[in-house]
């Protein structure tokens, strides 16, 4: 199929070229001060020629009419027409337009200038994300908005986690709406960057309410590529190919390391597996007290990986016909060393008509087609635990089938150990298959006035998915027998429907402009699940290596279980807008959503929200500070409703219970009625902002302050007597923070020019109620974290290490030790030393202490930009801090010992006194006293990466097409802080357990214009 491809890509480039003759004209487009103004049109008059310039402002025509007349039109200044009188070359300079200063915005159903905006809105520069080379277009947006936290996944086709201006409910989700085209998603994995248009982030309440009680966590409003009316087709094709390697790569303890390790601990099993492997491999030759064998497990399991994508698209329009025919593939290995990828196949058109004078029609689909090859999650905590004195294969197993992997067991330990056996004999396939379709039809009942809108958007979703696990053996024995290994099947379809009707009126009225909007929605959203898993039959048509016996129908009858089910929603809504400006410099907004559903025994909700701005860069003693350009104040508020909260539920439980009386054993039962009483959860927001563009508007800031409140929050609540737990609206939790975004852009003579672009935020969550409630238990009983009013959500619960107990003296004088030692507790020197936080003189649950959240505080983003002539450079920068990593690996000592460690814990351990006084001694580590979760098992998450490097030339030659190459490295370089893992990036959740690596991945690319 790729082959095929590249033929088509070449054979169009060849007809676009062949069919390119006549007179041609070569121009310049400059602003007032002779800056250039890249993107502006240029268009023959009466004809459907035209063309866009280029970064420096140039631009070639060709069959121009040497008496033609050209329009030259840019967003924010006047257009122009200027004849050609016979000229080949033409220099124009656009002056600003006082009434389109800036770019126009996309918000809830419709448009704004950016100038009127009074919400905190974000638009992502699109050709910014296009460097990133990465199937999933949000993580091309990480570190490029102020107040969206984007955390990315390494595993092929995984799509990142995304938090807007913090979490905001415990028992619903906080992911953000995404709005593609009118219709609705909770993810664009289908999508490739080079297919946006347009990326709006809608951050606070006012944005945001207009689409009602999906937008709770922020709207991501995303327009993909159309065609342009009155120009000539243009073909394009963008493609990269390269390379992924594992960054930052995590050092294990080598076998030296380990053995030394192992003996020391003074557990007789584990020197007693050190010496089964000597006899079973030998010895080295290096060193003969260490088997001869010394396996890197993360260097068996990683490989450097392929990735590769190409999209194609043609646009143009004649004066009544808009139209864009495009496609994408992409493809990505994963960096585990097994059957793990990633390849999608994306066909997309849009077509806009000028039906007549008063109706516009139109539509677009996008079909996609993705299989994902997962990878075996458990592989990567295998490879952590493994001993480096365990080989990957053991060739005294010499019948073994297909592969003679090796077994910790022979050597004396609990499980086996080696990854390899779960990868290589594991097929974990998905299908997936999306068709989004958009229709409307625009009405202008009044010309430039008054105009009605309709559209009907469609989106299918199927998943079809293949989940084997095969068997494998070594010499008679099975590893994984045929009736130990399965297969399930499992098909998802989601289904939805959404019909919008909008009225919009808009007009101006001497100094006051304005803008009304009303509008209903209605929408249905179904979905359905299937599965059914089977062991396979080992006298049945089931063969190991021919795939098309994996089927159910090759299992045993009575070891298939399935699950069956689906929802169906629906939502109607009723929504406005009015917008006014007096004198282009007071504004004022506001939005009302009514929104119904069948989920929730409350059917309507009603959503407000408004904002206020003041331009006072228009107000008279503003017009002497010549360096301000443009200052606007603005500010707003708005009521969200989150209905990700699931639904109510109500049931009746029984339980076994035993007890004794007068010396008689009973059995019993004890039942439970579990009621709950779910309804929506609120959250209110403010924000305070500033816009500003200072030095002839090289200089952008933008600014702002929120406070945002969720309330009704859904919690469990725990009764006064008995087990039964229910969910009710009672809790509240608050968010709130600053975020700054500025820019600078600039030129240093004719041929250089540059920008510098930046954005911080620092986000502060809290829990505020908790209905009275102590706290809220999260986690497993090992690893806990909690909920507490005053603190963050899921904050980690545990003890503060103080120290490492040096001498036998030093324990002599601690109350806490000796308590613990009364109580039966061994504890020696290089042990660990609590914080006796509530001076008991011992230590129990009450010195437990908060050590820290899992979701960052604060982050920050950025990006420098120099071009050179034909060259062009660029780079960008991401970075967060103030969360805590629990290393979830390195804490799994407490469930079973004879495992790894890592390279830092081996080389560190206390040796004897003065050695270190914060890591424990092999000894102490493998002991519970040191087990408990602490703060020696947290890390900090802060760190800073180098996300993007590019650097590109681009050939300008009338005789070819516009052709620029380009060499990207993506995340090529990562600081962290204290941090002893692959990469930081682990989720949300904080938790460092099976987290797939984010790779480095280096690019060639190349793209071509015609």
């Amino acid at each position: 199929m790729r082959n095929t491809l590249l033929a088509i890509l070449l054979f169009l480039f060849q007809i676009a070229i062949y069919a390119q003759d006549g007179v041609m004209v070569q121009g310049t487009v400059t602003d007032s001060a002779g800056q250039p103004l890249p993107g502006a049109s240029v268009v023959v008059q009466g004809t459907t020629t035209g063309t866009q310039t280029d970064f420096d402002g140039n631009f070639t025509l060709d069959n121009v009419p040497s008496d033609g007349i050209l329009s030259i039109s840019y967003l924010g200044f006047v257009t122009q027409e200027i004849g050609v009188n016979g000229r080949s070359a033409i220099s124009v300079a656009l002056s600003e337009d006082a009434q389109a200063l800036d770019e126009v915005v996309v918000v809830g159903y419709g448009t704004q200038k950016k100038s009127d905006l009074t919400s905190s809105i974000v638009s992502v520069d699109t050709e910014s994300m296009e460097k990133v080379p990465t199937g999933q277009l949000m993580q091309a947006v990480q570190g490029k908005a102020a107040g969206v936290q984007i955390s990315s996944q390494g595993s092929p086709g995984e799509s990142p986690e995304i938090i807007i201006r913090g979490v905001n409910s415990v028992y619903g989700d906080s992911n953000p709406l995404f709005v593609v085209d009118g219709v609705f998603f909770d993810s664009i994995d289908f999508l490739n960057a080079s297919e946006i248009e347009s990326l709006s982030i809608l951050k606070d309440a006012s944005a945001a309410a207009i689409y009602g009680v999906e937008a709770s966590n922020g709207v991501i409003l995303i327009t993909t590529k159309g065609g342009k009316f009155n120009r000539n087709a243009s073909i394009s094709y963008t493609g990269y190919t390269g390379v992924q390697t594992a960054q930052n790569v995590l050092k294990m303890a080598n076998s030296e390391q380990f053995v030394n390790f192992a003996l020391e601990s003074g557990s007789d099993s584990e020197i007693a597996s050190v010496n089964s492997a000597m006899q079973r491999f030998g010895r080295s030759r290096i060193n003969p007290n260490v088997p001869n064998v010394n396996t890197d497990w993360y260097d068996e399991v990683l490989r450097k990986a392929m990735t590769q994508n190409h999209d194609i698209s043609i646009n143009g329009g004649s004066e009544n016909i808009a139209y864009s025919v495009g496609g994408n593939f992409f493809y990505q290995d994963g960096i585990l060393d097994m059957n793990n990828s990633y390849e999608r196949f994306n066909l997309r058109t849009k077509l806009d008509i000028k039906a007549n004078d008063w109706l516009k029609v139109g539509g677009s689909i996008v079909y996609s087609n993705a299989t994902k090859y997962d990878d075996e999650a458990s592989a990567w905590q295998l490879a952590y635990f493994a001993v480096p004195i365990l080989p990957v294969y053991d060739y005294l197993y010499t019948g073994a089938d297909p592969l003679p992997y090796s077994d910790a067991k022979e050597i004396g330990y609990r499980g086996s150990q080696n990854p390899f056996p779960l990868m290589d004999n594991s097929d974990l396939n998905s299908k997936i298959r999306r068709t989004v379709a958009n229709f409307y039809a625009d009405f202008q009942l009044i010309p430039d006035q008054l105009n009605f809108k309709t559209s009907l958007s469609y989106n299918h979703a199927g998943t079809t998915g293949r989940s084997i696990k095969l068997p494998y053996y070594v010499t008679d024995d099975y590893q994984r027998s045929v009736d130990e290994s399965s297969i399930t099947r499992s098909q998802v379809t989601a289904e939805s429907y959404v019909l919008d009707n909008v009225l919009t009126y808009q007009n101006t009225f001497d100094d006051h402009d304005l803008t009304l909007m009303g509008g209903m929605s209605y929408r249905d959203n179904y979905n359905s699940y299937f599965g059914t898993t089977g062991y396979f039959d080992p006298s049945g048509a089931f063969v190991r290596d021919k795939e098309q016996t994996w089927y159910i129908e090759n299992t045993s009858t009575d070891s298939q279980t399935s699950y069956d089910g689906g929802s169906q929603s629906y939502w109607f809504s009723y929504f406005g807008r009015a917008a006014y400006k007096y004198k282009n410099k007071y504004l004022a907004y506001a939005t009302y959503r009514a929104e119904g559903t069948n989920k929730y025994d409350e059917t309507y909700v009603y959503l407000p929200a408004f904002g206020l701005g003041w331009v006072l860069s228009e107000e008279s003693f503003m017009k002497d500070v010549s360096f301000v350009d443009y200052f606007k104040l603005r500010g707003g508020w708005g009521r969200l409703a989150n209905g990700s909260v699931p639904a109510s539920d109500g049931g009746v439980g029984s339980s076994t219970v035993q007890t004794v009386f007068n010396n008689q054993y009973y059995t019993g039962t004890q039942f439970e009625t579990i009621s709950d009483n779910i309804s929506w959860e609120f959250t209110e927001e403010t924000n305070i902002g500033i816009s500003a563009k200072f030095l002839d508007s090289r200089l952008s800031l933008e600014a702002d302050y929120f406070i945002k409140d969720t309330k009704d929050m859904v919690i469990p609540l725990s009764p006064l007597v008995g087990t039964e737990v229910s969910y009710q609206n009672v809790g509240s939790v608050r968010n709130k923070g600053i975020e700054l975004a500025v820019g600078y852009s600039g030129k240093i003579g004719k041929d250089f020019g540059y920008s510098v672009n930046a954005n911080f935020s620092k986000l502060e969550n809290e829990v505020t109620d908790l209905y009275t409630q102590p706290y809220i238990e999260r986690g497993s009983a090992e690893f806990r974290q909690m909920i507490i009013e005053g603190q963050p959500i899921d904050v980690f619960y545990g003890y503060d290490i103080v120290g490492v107990y040096q001498t036998q003296a030093e324990i002599d004088a601690d109350p806490v030790a000796q308590s613990a030692i009364a109580g039966g507790t061994d504890i020696s020197p290089g042990y660990f030393k609590y914080k006796d936080v509530d001076g008991s003189g011992e230590l129990d649950a009450d010195d437990r202490v908060y050590l820290g959240a899992p979701v960052p505080d604060y982050f920050y983003g950025g990006s420098i930009n120099l071009n050179y002539k034909n060259w062009d450079f660029s780079t960008s920068f991401y970075g967060q801090g103030g969360n805590v990593i629990l290393n979830r690996n390195r804490a799994e000592v407490i469930w079973t010992t004879g495992r790894n460690v890592d390279a830092e814990l081996a080389k560190n351990r206390w040796t004897g006194e003065g050695s270190t006084n914060a890591f424990p001694s092999s000894e102490g580590y493998r002991q519970s006293w040191n087990q408990k979760l602490s703060n020696f098992f947290l890390q900090e998450g802060d760190f800073f990466r180098i996300q993007n490097i590019q650097l590109a030339y681009t050939i300008k030659n009338d005789k070819l097409p516009e052709i620029r190459f380009s060499l990207t490295a993506d995340r090529p370089f990562l600081w962290t802080k204290g941090y002893n893992g692959f990469n930081p990036e682990v989720g949300f959740d904080g938790i460092d357990s099976q987290t797939y690596p984010i790779p480095s991945t280096y690019t060639f690319g190349m793209s071509i214009k015609i």
